[in-house]
């Protein structure tokens, strides 16, 4: 890690980004939002259990391999894993349509496997949260298949369905029946792919002409909703320490008038508060406002800018998105002040609530490394670790592991979904050290490039990427003004320009962030109110400074950053 001291012999100062046309006071004075101490400074961790590591030479990643590889997770330097869904499922959608919320899936292993995971990483210091997915459950749901009967029984309401096989619902709903399945005289609503059904929460504003619409407080809903709330606890007794819970807005049906589905998140949090006082819960909501009412921390990331953040330009146009330009394209051609407009617009109202993260990757999006360098890699890393809230790392991400195309379309991983869950990459070799199986049988192909990234041959790099991400870990909790509630200020954030600035306060302690991704050289002269004497290097390229009355100018190489602490 670089470390040089800039003495400017003057006082120098920081005002308000630009492209919020308004003034703000910095005084410096965070408020911590409520949650267990340990999120505060936490890095993430996220394992998708099928492609992480297969101990039993089967092709598929599973409980035990994971477990045989928390001496990695621990040398990243992270304090959690976010762990996929690992229960009982069809996999239609891998895994994410439960069958059994009880019971680990066979290829995973046991139930006991699960403890075994739970209390190994422990021993290390490391916190474990699952998923919990209950907007929906398999179509083979025990639950469900009884819900399908014609005669009426205590299952019959914990799903949402029509009254007339016959009538498909126009509107709002339109589209979202799937029907002549099963006994029932009616159709049925999915939630997201066909074979998964959606659990019924109630209807915010049921139509008096649909006596299926069920109000939120009916008590078949009431009875649903309880027994979710013993799942949450078996697994949480079980040693779990945490929840991520997806598509945590969709519970509740049409307008939600009266927020029912805050009141059974809320709900979910007093228990957290009673019985697991340490544990987190963050949100798919991808709505701050209105997730932090309940949770933790929220997942932003489906909204008008955030593919214009990191999903670069190629990969947007061979699948199909409209074209745009990403920020961290070397192109140059990105527009950070159009993300930013959306995300301070949350940030502002929420971030003495809870905390806003930003996924940059996951089993959901095209992977970081869509024809991208280490170095350009690197600085979005610096971004996602330096920004407020909690980073996620995606496993692989920190090798700067490719997108791969062509990928089978397995278990509902259509692209760019394939291309992001291929196996982890641990040696050269033989299926990159993932599995001993037969190619053939892997569950999805390996990168079989011969410069495949690979952890063994990063961990012997001190430039590699791996040992960079570790040092922006380090750096994360090593630094006050890099914990999760410090203030964050934009600087330098203009319209379709490079590169963007912003600073990072915690009481006395003070961060500057300067990211340039655009391969060209930049320069940009911005006004200053903060007080510092010196500038230390903490990480990445030393930059030119000068200051011109009240004003300070850089200018800085293309794919270059910089973090420094200011004393």
């Amino acid at each position: 890690m670089i470390k040089r001291l800039i003495t400017t012999g003057l006082f120098l100062f920081i005002s308000l980004s630009p492209i919020l046309g308004q003034t703000q006071e910095i005084t410096g004075n965070c408020i911590i939002p409520d949650g267990p101490k340990w999120i505060h400074h936490a890095v993430f961790y996220q394992i998708y259990p099928q492609t992480f590591y297969d101990s039993n030479g089967d092709g598929i990643g599973d409980i035990n391999g994971v477990i045989q590889k928390l001496d990695y997770v621990k040398s990243l330097g992270v304090d959690a894993i976010w762990l996929n869904p690992f229960f009982d499922s069809p996999f239609n959608d891998a895994g994410y349509d439960i069958r059994d919320y009880y019971k680990v899936a066979p290829r995973y292993g046991t139930n006991e496997d699960a403890k075994r995971l739970f209390d190994e990483a422990h021993k290390r210091g490391i916190k474990v949260i699952f998923d919990y997915v209950i907007t929906y459950t398999a179509i083979d749901h025990p639950w469900f298949i009884e819900s399908c009967k014609q005669k009426p029984n205590k299952y019959t309401n914990w799903y949402i369905w029509n009254d007339n096989v016959w009538k498909m619902e126009e509107g709002e709903f339109a589209n979202r029946f799937i029907q002549g399945y099963g006994q029932r005289n009616g159709n049925f609503m999915r939630n997201f792919y066909w074979s998964q059904p959606a659990l019924n929460f109630g209807f915010g504003k049921p139509d008096s002409n649909k006596a299926w619409q069920l109000p939120t407080n009916h008590p078949d809903v009431m009875a649903m909703r309880e027994e979710l709330k013993r799942i949450f606890c078996y697994w949480m007794d079980m040693g779990a320490d945490g929840i991520r819970a997806d598509m945590a807005g969709a519970l509740v049906k049409g307008t939600d008038v009266n927020g029912d589905t805050k009141k059974f998140w809320k709900e979910i949090r007093q228990i957290v508060k009673e019985k697991y006082p340490r544990a987190f819960m963050v949100s798919e909501w991808s709505y701050p406002k209105d997730a932090l009412d309940a949770f933790h921390a929220d997942f932003f990331h489906w909204f008008n800018g955030y593919n214009d953040l990191t999903q670069k330009e190629s990969w947007r146009i061979l699948n199909g998105y409209s074209e745009g330009h990403s920020f961290f394209d070397k192109e140059g051609k990105g527009n950070i002040a159009y993300f930013l407009s959306n995300y301070m617009e949350q940030y502002n109202e929420t971030k003495n609530k809870g905390y806003i993260l930003l996924p940059l990757g996951n089993h959901d999006n095209a992977r970081l490394n869509v024809n991208r360098t280490p170095a350009e890699l690197e600085i979005i890393m610096a971004f996602g670790i330096t920004m407020p809230g909690i980073p996620f790392i995606y496993y692989g991400n920190e090798l700067g592991m490719r997108e791969l195309y062509d990928m089978p379309q397995i278990e509902g991983a259509y692209k760019p979904r394939a291309g992001a869950r291929t196996p982890m990459q641990w040696t050269p070799g033989k299926n990159c050290g993932f599995s001993i199986a037969d190619f053939s049988k892997l569950y999805l192909p390996i990168d079989t490039s011969c410069d495949a990234p690979n952890v063994e041959a990063e961990q012997k790099d001190s430039n590699s990427l791996l040992n960079h991400v570790k040092q922006l870990i380090q750096l994360k909790h090593a630094e006050p003004a890099l914990a999760a509630y410090a203030d964050f200020i934009p600087l330098y954030a203009k319209e379709n320009t490079y590169p963007f600035v912003y600073a990072r306060f915690n009481g006395k302690d003070k961060i500057l962030v300067i990211l340039n991704p655009a391969e060209k050289e930049v320069t940009a002269e911005f006004p200053m109110n903060l007080q510092y004497e010196k500038l230390q290097l903490l990480i990445g390229k030393e930059i030119n400074f000068s200051r011109k009355n009240r004003t300070l100018e850089i200018s800085m190489p293309g794919i270059t950053y910089a973090v420094y602490k200011m004393k």
